[in-house]
């Protein structure tokens, strides 16, 4: 058995009876009946991960997938290509947005270089990334399979290496990614996983005008009919329309469900990774918190498509995973409402009467 297949067997549904110790608990805190909405349901969330009434999310990691895309050379991105290695030694100096705010949450920024298109060996060997290049950047999916169906595999089991590599600094993980040119993959993967026309799932990106909208548009409607990727198999779908980041953010949502760990979801290319992870294992999606919603006009269908409510709305499209590290404090809040909150017993405080 492959280690996808590993992991997949291994990912369980939520507790069923962690869920109800934390509803019957948070049904009876001193305050109006679930008055604090969301962050309760939220609690009965983490406790049917966790396994707890004291859920664990004080160690928190933002695992930044970095990948390149031949489908840039159609013109699909304001930004060349040479920006993702450049965003990468950004990462590493602690001078990108996710770094900031990863260190307002409290949570390591770990990078992970997929498949970036540019020798990063010196960050590796420093220990400031995780190398686990699979290629110099895809291929162009507009002209061929974005990469081989084993290439598809690999990333995919590279992610959850990445994740079981993690446990023991994660309680609580989030995804994000870098790569220039990489929406038109998750456009693509949104529209063939949940049956929809690329013009309906496609956004500007990076800021993109009308005409390279068009432009865009035409590139994954391209892609897909060049390569008939078969959305009843989600690799299939990766390796002819995919990234190599977004099947490392695939991989480590698959290894953070088998781990029992809650992963937070960041936006428009971590949720394309979050279509691959729960086509693979629907139970893994028991494990997802979608962070935010981003601007990207196909994140709302993919998220609808998966059944997520996402926590946030802030108008966000940077990715790197900016929007699940503002998340994390939320996700705290949930935890410690269930915690540390005291019933009316524990409280000495009346019951309301009224009806």
């Amino acid at each position: 058995m492959s280690r996808l297949e590993q992991t997949i067997a291994t990912i369980a549904p939520q507790d069923d009876a962690w869920r109800q110790r934390a509803k019957e608990r948070l049904d009876h805190l001193a305050l109006p009946h679930w008055s604090l909405g969301r962050l309760m349901d939220l609690g009965v969330e983490l406790a049917g991960i966790c396994r707890s009434l004291t859920p664990p999310v004080a160690r928190r990691v933002v695992v930044t997938m970095a990948g390149d895309h031949g489908v840039a050379a159609e013109g699909v991105s304001k930004f060349p290509q040479e920006v993702t290695p450049q965003m990468v030694y950004n990462f590493v100096r602690g001078g990108a947005g996710i770094n900031a705010l990863a260190r307002q949450a409290g949570a390591d920024v770990v990078v992970v270089d997929m498949g970036v298109a540019a020798d990063l060996g010196e960050l590796a060997a420093a220990g400031k990334i995780i190398d686990k290049k699979v290629g110099m950047g895809t291929a162009n999916m507009a002209q061929g399979p974005a990469m081989s169906r084993e290439e598809a595999v690999r990333a995919v089991e590279a992610g959850i290496e990445v994740a079981e590599e993690l446990a023991g600094r994660a309680d609580l993980f989030a995804t994000g990614d870098m790569g220039i040119a990489n929406t038109t993959p998750s456009a693509a993967i949104c529209a063939v996983l949940a049956g929809r026309a690329p013009a309906e799932v496609t956004g500007r990106g990076t800021g993109i005008d009308d005409a390279a909208l068009a432009n865009k548009v035409r590139v994954i409607e391209r892609a897909i009919e060049v390569n008939r990727p078969d959305p009843e198999d989600p690799i299939d779908v990766l390796a002819k329309v995919g990234g190599f980041e977004i099947g490392g953010i695939a991989g480590v949502i698959l290894g953070a469900a088998a781990l029992r760990r809650p992963v937070l979801v960041d936006g428009f290319i971590s949720t394309a990774g979050a279509m691959i992870a729960c086509a693979l294992a629907p139970q893994a999606r028991q494990y997802i918190i979608a962070a935010h919603r981003s601007m990207e006009q196909g994140h709302r269908i993919m998220q609808e498509h998966l059944g997520l409510e996402p926590l946030l709305d802030l108008s966000l499209r940077l990715g790197e995973g900016t929007g699940a590290a503002l998340a994390m404090n939320i996700v705290e809040a949930a935890a410690r409402v269930l915690s540390e909150v005291l019933t009316f017993e524990e409280a000495a405080v009346s019951r309301s009467t009224g009806p």
